[in-house]
């Protein structure tokens, strides 16, 4: 494929989703763009400003935060899995509100403690500890919201 098409592709992708430049490299890759057109593409891209990586770790870490449910730990792994600068994920890390993330943590817990059949206190905590960790939050921070919700 030729730089033009890529970069029209490329385009399209970008204007429907922000898209990091790991991405994109990996599709121009499938696409079998030679690697010194797919720099000329992703450089581009950036002065158009349609490929812009900070915006994008704002984008993915709050819209996965909200739409998946996903703690900071989960999601900064999986900022990492897509290559950014650790500057970067920290920028997408601090734009998650903090009242609202303790917010959501709170209710979670309440959520998953009304599921949890156990007759155990000891073990319905365990297990909902267990399940918000492996979602990416802070076994702390999971501790204080059990902590904080009344006990039955």
């Amino acid at each position: 494929m030729d730089a033009d098409t890529a970069l029209k592709k490329c385009r399209a992708l970008c204007a429907r989703q922000e898209r990091s430049k790991h991405e994109l490299r990996l599709r121009l890759e499938a696409w079998d763009v030679p690697e010194r057109n797919a720099e000329q593409v992703l450089l581009r891209l950036e002065k158009e400003d349609l490929l812009n990586e900070a915006r994008f770790a704002e984008d993915f870490a709050v819209g996965h935060f909200r739409q998946k449910g996903w703690g900071k730990r989960m999601i900064q792994h999986a900022l990492r899995s897509k290559e950014l600068p650790e500057r970067l994920i920290t920028v997408g890390l601090d734009a998650i509100d903090d009242t609202e993330y303790r917010a959501a943590l709170a209710s979670l817990v309440r959520k998953r403690f009304r599921m949890e059949r156990a007759p155990d206190k000891f073990i319905r905590e365990q297990r909902v500890i267990r399940y918000l960790v492996g979602r990416g939050w802070e076994p702390d921070a999971v501790r204080l919201a059990i902590a904080g919700i009344p006990k039955r």
